[in-house]
């Protein structure tokens, strides 16, 4: 459910709301300590309150894990609802993730799940490594 008009909303309660954070305390030390870019129009604003206030149509940028994600505002939520509720509230505007590169093959290795080497495959894995 979405707010009519163009009432503020809490920049904390509203990343909560749309499931950018499990808890709004998380939201707001995730604001406090590494700030958020908001782009009202042609207004640029970092702020590090999770008081600062919001509009439909506003941008945000900010980090979120490794990777830095650009949402526009489209509606402010009421409450916490279902996922596929939240994900009506913004639009992602963030760059495509770069491809997962693939982790190198070891030059030894077992089925997953196998246990531990006995004595023997430990023996032999040294000889392959070139110990004594």
């Amino acid at each position: 459910m979405s707010e009519t008009g163009n009432t503020p909303q809490r920049l904390d309660k509203w990343l909560w709301c749309a499931r950018f954070y499990k808890s709004r305390s998380l939201a707001s030390k995730a604001i406090s300590q590494s700030g958020l870019r908001l782009t009202r129009g042609e207004t640029i604003t970092r702020t590090t309150k999770p008081a600062f206030t919001v509009l439909p149509d506003d941008v945000l940028t900010f980090a979120k894990g490794p990777h830095t994600k650009v949402i526009r505002i489209i509606a402010l939520a009421k409450r916490r609802g279902p996922a596929s509720e939240a994900q009506t509230l913004y639009e992602d505007l963030s760059p495509p993730l770069p491809p997962r590169e693939e982790k190198p093959v070891a030059a030894f290795s077992r089925e997953q799940g196998t246990g531990r080497p006995t004595k023997r495959d430990r023996r032999q894995l040294d000889a392959l490594k070139g110990r004594e």
